[in-house]
């Protein structure tokens, strides 16, 4: 066997390994759902059902408990990303000293582990009157999520040439103009990609939410309670569900950016 035989053999055996390694489970998970255990499982194989979609449509709670997760989302792109563009205006547009602290400072909210963010946000907002509940869990998610946000503008505005800026101000715009008309349309995908990660950032939070939400419930809260009570094949037809969902969106979004070619 030739040296370029041998090194394809083994590239080809890694890609085999790295994606069985990503997508093994994933498989394994969406077949679960359509056996009849009543434990999410593959092996043994009993029979095929579509029952645990049915015990899925049935569960108000789990519904009510999305339905949650996806006000709370909602609310926290609205949040998180004017106040992420903000902090990445300030910061690319700072000629001073303090940038470096002021960076250090706004990106710490990630670094701090979502526990304590969870608790100190509780306290806190409790003396201000505000109970646990959607909007307490709202603020606490933002607290952090607002950061990711402020990194993918920044990331953007850092290739954006200052000299368009100067050009549009020495033409006799103001600097209100200069941020519509050049600014903001440099940055339009920016927004979407700045949503989108807020969007997920929030739906799948749980260490902050779980300290936050109160008497209510979200859907990662209420898969972790399923776990600690016995959890069913139920969850395995809601990943089913998502996942469908995921790569329906996906398709739309390739198909819609070859429209746009």
């Amino acid at each position: 066997m030739t040296t370029r035989r041998l090194s394809r053999f083994f590239l080809h055996a890694y890609l085999l390994m790295f994606f069985g390694y990503l997508f093994l489970p994933l498989l394994l998970m969406v077949t679960a759902a359509f056996n009849t255990s009543s434990i999410p499982s593959v092996l043994p194989w009993r029979q095929f059902t579509l029952n645990w979609f049915a015990v899925l449509f049935q569960d108000a709670l789990m519904w009510k408990s999305i339905l949650n997760s996806l006000v709370i989302a909602l609310g926290v792109v609205v949040l998180a990303v004017p106040m992420g563009l903000s902090a990445a205006l300030l910061l690319t547009r700072l000629q001073s000293k303090s940038q470096p602290f002021l960076y250090a400072l706004l990106v710490s909210p990630i670094l701090t582990p979502g526990v304590i963010l969870g608790i100190s946000t509780l306290i806190f907002w409790n003396q201000m009157g505000i109970e646990g509940g959607l909007l307490l869990t709202v603020i606490g998610q933002t607290t952090f999520i607002a950061s990711f946000s402020m990194l993918i503008f920044m990331a953007q505005l850092q290739r954006l040439d200052p000299a368009l800026e100067e050009a549009a101000l020495d033409l006799g715009a103001s600097h209100l103009q200069t941020y519509i008309k050049v600014v903001f349309p440099y940055l339009k995908a920016t927004f979407v990609t700045a949503a989108f990660i807020s969007f997920l950032q929030s739906f799948e939070n749980y260490n902050t939410t779980l300290f936050v939400i109160g008497a209510d419930t979200t859907m990662t809260v209420k898969i972790a309670s399923m776990i600690r009570l016995g959890l069913t094949p139920e969850v395995n037809a809601l990943s089913v569900i998502f996942v469908a969902l995921t790569v329906l969106v996906a398709v739309l979004y390739t198909l819609l950016r070859k429209g746009e070619v």
